[in-house]
């Protein structure tokens, strides 16, 4: 009879469902089968820790112009061939140095850095579900407020479970099509805009971001089913982020996201009824400031993710008194 640590053990956190055998890792390559139990062996050891501005998540409606203490550990169960971070979400844990930062350390690390909230980002939080998890409990217990910064790859009921300590989420929708997410992504679409779904319903905070890539998510239809998926299912007034690619990767052959794109999925998302649109990574007219979705009166004023002026007056537009959609304090 086989005994429990000669089999390989199914991890549950993703879609993908990993059947992990003894001494191997599932695809985010940090979930390894030790003597038959899952282990994420990053736990405690970060790989990056620094404070940014909130901003550069994207937040734009949440604690803006605030510094958020930022942390992440090696690992992601996607394998984006545009991948920005690529050197440390696709990289085997053993191979990159970190940090010892154990949870209960974490918001000690925060309040040293005068920042009111906690990022769980670079990578992908979800794979490294346990030390996400508990550290947002340590963070929420010393009243910081705690956020992620993901593409959603997660199953309901683990994702739930996050729900109760998380504040906000910024989620990054790869491409209104599931041939998008299978060939550039190694993922599917559907878990995805469920995750967005069960945000909502939990009463998590969302912003929502498309990284437009020429040639491969950039056409005036897929724009389209997007921003009207997004109106339908998480708001009118959620804020969307337009962002401008890179050649980064393994995608070094294709240029930079022009202007005109950026510009015209802009349109496209107002004429679609999305209240809050910005455009990422490019200078262009008003493409980070807010504007009251009532009277269409500036908000904030923002220049490369500084916060040049903010009018918001607790949670409201001065002007008409509006509510604005965010978190102010």
């Amino acid at each position: 009879m086989m005994n429990q640590a000669s089999r390989a053990v199914p991890c549950s956190i993703c879609p993908r469902f990993c059947q992990i055998a003894p001494g191997e890792r599932g695809e985010c390559r940090i979930r390894v089968n030790v003597a038959g139990k899952l282990q994420a062996v990053t736990y405690g050891r970060p790989c990056s820790v620094q404070v940014d501005p909130i901003e550069k998540k994207p937040f734009f409606h949440f604690l803006p112009g605030t510094p958020v203490f930022s942390l992440a550990t090696a690992g992601c169960n996607l394998h984006c061939l545009n991948c920005q971070n690529w050197e440390i979400s696709q990289g085997n844990p053993e191979e990159l140095p970190a940090y010892q930062l154990l949870p209960e350390q974490v918001p000690v690390e925060a309040r040293k850095h005068n920042c009111p909230s906690v990022a769980y980002t670079y990578t992908e939080p979800l794979v490294y579900y346990e030390y996400t998890r508990d550290s947002s409990q340590a963070c929420r217990q010393a009243g910081i407020r705690n956020a992620i910064v993901t593409a959603g790859y997660i199953n309901p009921d683990p994702l739930r479970q996050l729900c109760r300590v998380l504040d906000a989420a910024t989620l990054d929708i790869k491409a209104m099509s599931d041939v998008f997410y299978r060939e550039v992504c190694g993922a599917t679409l559907a878990p995805v805009l469920r995750t967005i779904e069960i945000l909502k319903e939990e009463g998590v905070y969302v912003e929502l971001s498309n990284l437009v890539v020429p040639t491969l998510n950039d056409t005036d239809a897929l724009f389209r089913d997007l921003c009207r998926w997004v109106v339908a299912h998480a708001g009118a007034e959620t804020p969307f982020h337009f962002l401008r690619f890179f050649p980064l990767y393994r995608m070094t052959h294709l240029p930079p996201t022009p202007v005109e794109t950026l510009l015209r999925a802009r349109e496209i998302a107002r004429a679609e009824g999305l209240k809050h649109v910005y455009v990422g990574n490019l200078d262009v007219p008003d493409g980070e400031n807010t504007f009251c979705a009532g009277c269409h009166c500036l908000l904030i004023e923002r220049a490369r993710h500084t916060v040049v002026k903010n009018r918001v007056k607790d949670g409201h537009c001065p002007a008409c008194g509006r509510i604005v959609q965010g978190v102010w304090k």
